[in-house]
């Protein structure tokens, strides 16, 4: 039994490309599939990761807002491994609110990087897993994607449209054997949140919301990360995985 479990986690053999490698969620993720045995590829904005990454990672700097830059990185990635497996999309932002043409802005940027990226990431890298014969699309969304947030009507708007395109390409990629499903992170500390996780009032009202009586880190995404990425997942597609310490199933 441990070895039928052992393969049915285990990535061993595959090649995965991480969007958002830099630091925070995307770099967490990366480290997991690496651990399951993935020959992973991580993918930011930054020169070099932010955050330290094992020395098995192969990173290169990307910004997915380039769609050919992003295909091109596709294109080596397949010629010098013969396959792609898995893509996990976690690239993202949240902006300040801001008033004006500046918030015209900054929800267009929003938008663009949240949502428009991950469509030609997706159809970028579609080809070659067709290829591999198969493969396994993994969306970071948000609770954001489900539940309304103040504030923040270009994170709330990318997320929710995320989590339906992600059923809109798991339809039609379903025949060439490709599984699209979401993985929707609650409170997770990071770079992003740091100053809600900081202020005590802001950190303990969203702890409100929480059955588990604690904010997430990026490890807590690894299990559902792999197990969606591995063929623990096979029959899954579609669909959405939160992490979110209960967030979204608490009513009072």
């Amino acid at each position: 039994m441990s070895s039928y479990l052992e393969s049915l986690f285990s990535l061993r053999g595959k090649v995965a490309l991480v969007t958002g490698a830099s630091r925070g969620i995307g770099a967490g993720i990366a480290e997991a599939l690496a651990a399951s045995g993935a020959h992973v590829l991580g993918l930011g904005r930054s020169a070099q990761a932010q955050s330290k990454l094992p020395a098995c990672i192969e990173y290169r700097q990307c910004d997915v807002l380039d769609a050919s830059q992003f295909a091109a990185i596709c294109t080596a990635v397949f010629d010098a491994n013969g396959r792609i497996d898995v893509l996990v999309n976690a690239a993202g932002i949240s902006l300040p609110k801001s008033e004006g043409q500046q918030a015209l802005r900054d929800f267009e940027r929003t938008v663009a990087t949240n949502l428009t990226a991950v469509h030609h990431c997706c159809q970028a890298v579609a080809g070659y897993m067709k290829k591999s014969g198969g493969g396994s699309i993994i969306n970071v969304t948000s609770i954001g994607s489900v539940l309304g947030f103040p504030g923040n009507p270009a994170y709330v708007a990318s997320k929710g449209a995320l989590r339906m395109l992600t059923q809109a390409l798991a339809l039609d990629l379903a025949s060439d054997q490709i599984r699209v499903n979401n993985l929707a992170p609650g409170y997770i500390r990071t770079d992003m949140t740091e100053a809600s996780f900081q202020d005590p009032t802001r950190h303990a009202e969203r702890l409100q919301h929480m059955m588990i009586k604690r904010w997430g880190a990026p490890q807590d995404l690894a299990g559902a990360a792999i197990f969606l990425a591995s063929s623990a997942s096979a029959y899954v597609t579609g669909t959405d995985l939160f992490v979110d310490g209960g967030w979204t199933a608490k009513g009072m």
